[in-house]
């Protein structure tokens, strides 16, 4: 059995799927606003990170946390003096 038609097609296999590339997958541009490298957003600018992007590219505000409950009203049973 010879080797050489074999050896010679692997080799020339080999050197060909070295010429072939690979086709660059085009990424979409980043939101208005988006922090590089993050999901993080800075809208206005200011340096301040204001909200994020999800995955599918919606913003999310950072909101400020809600307010305490207003104290309860005073009873209308008080003392009689």
């Amino acid at each position: 059995m010879r080797f050489q038609p074999i050896l010679l097609s692997a080799l020339g296999a080999l050197a060909l799927s070295a010429c072939s590339q690979k086709e660059e997958v085009a990424v979409a541009p980043p939101p208005p606003g988006a922090v590089p490298g993050s999901v993080a957003a800075d809208r206005d600018g200011d340096g301040i990170i204001d909200g994020y992007y999800t995955s599918d590219g919606i913003y999310h505000p950072n909101l400020p946390p809600a307010p305490p409950p207003p104290p309860p009203a005073p009873s209308r049973l008080g003392e009689r003096g």
